[in-house]
């Protein structure tokens, strides 16, 4: 089967059906969607939403039960070996030696992939100073933080020059400092024309790609760039701030004109059905309760409320 084309030219990848299925549960569930040349793309939901079984199939690791999907122009369903010089997969655990220190990490996977040793050590060098890891060559990966072995995988991954990447949670459980090193470093991919596709199941993070596929259950809900996904939700957004924040949510679950509630720092947030209407009974409510706020009022909708408004009324919308 040829790729289908994708406004006027190829896109580095293009899922189409994509379904898998194990004993009592369908991973993925007839999903589509497509990632454009140079762009970051995130697949974002939940744990179980199926996103590591998309990245696996579309590595060529796992075989689809039906769909297609193509990733730099191969045909990873059919093809799963053809992709693999144009892609790089770094999955939630990259296959590090911990008795190995950093440099001969990097020789390792280098070698794997045919790059000869003075292409290694200049793509190493650059790799490892856009990482802040330069200093750390001789370090053993045993000793390396969280956040520098995912930084290290990642340099691992980037070593043959890939035109694809498959990300697979590559932030979880990663430091602050390593977590913006990491999305520092896959900005300046894009700019050198790579293509990204990350999974995560931290919906603040879709906020910083280009655009963005809400999964659920296996299923697509949305795709499109965050600020248009966050214009999708046609509700009310309200904010009420307070150090109670469950008691809060507590109080205003099953009142009238909600819809979803999602926790946040320093509060709830509310989906309504009209805020002007609702935020008087809202406080009337609290404040009867005897749950302590410190305001009640309208804000811009967040692409969490939107996942969470859309998981609660059983709403899916594919644009």
């Amino acid at each position: 089967m040829t790729e289908p084309m994708r406004n006027g030219q190829e896109s580095a990848i293009v899922v189409v059906g994509l379904t898998k299925s194990f004993p009592g549960v369908r991973a993925v569930d007839g999903l589509s969607f497509e990632v454009r040349g140079g762009e970051i793309f995130g697949l974002v939901g939940p744990d179980g939403a199926g996103k590591t079984t998309t990245l696996r199939m579309l590595a060529g690791i796992m075989k689809a039960d039906a769909g297609d999907a193509w990733v730099a122009g191969c045909d990873v369903v059919r093809d799963p070996e053809g992709a693999k010089h144009a892609l790089s997969y770094m999955p939630q655990r990259f296959g590090l030696y911990d008795d190995l220190t950093v440099d001969e990490n990097i020789r390792f996977y280098a070698d794997l992939f045919g790059v000869d040793g003075g292409e290694r050590q200049a793509r190493s060098t650059q790799l490892l100073k856009a990482a802040a890891m330069s200093e750390f060559r001789g370090r053993m990966a045993s000793k390396l933080s969280g956040g520098m072995k995912q930084k290290l995988g990642l340099v691992c991954a980037l070593i043959h020059r890939p035109r694809v990447i498959l990300l697979d949670e590559p932030t979880t459980g990663v430091d602050p400092v390593s977590r913006r090193d990491f999305w520092r470093i896959l900005y300046e991919l894009v700019a050198e024309g790579v293509t990204i596709l990350t999974s995560t199941a931290y919906l603040d993070e879709a906020e910083r790609c280009h655009r963005v596929a809400l999964v659920h259950q296996g299923r697509l809900l949305f795709c499109d760039t965050p600020a248009n996904l966050k214009a999708k939700l046609s509700k009310d957004v309200l904010s009420v701030t307070s150090g109670e924040p469950r008691s809060v949510r507590s109080q205003l679950e099953g009142a009238e004109g909600i819809s979803s509630l999602v926790l946040t720092g320093d509060g709830v947030h509310v989906v309504v059905d009209d805020a002007a209407r609702r935020i008087p009974e809202l406080e009337t409510r609290l404040k009867s309760a005897g749950v302590p706020f410190d305001a009640v009022q309208r804000v811009a909708p967040t692409i969490e409320d939107l996942f969470v408004d859309a998981v609660a009324g059983g709403a899916a919308g594919n644009a």
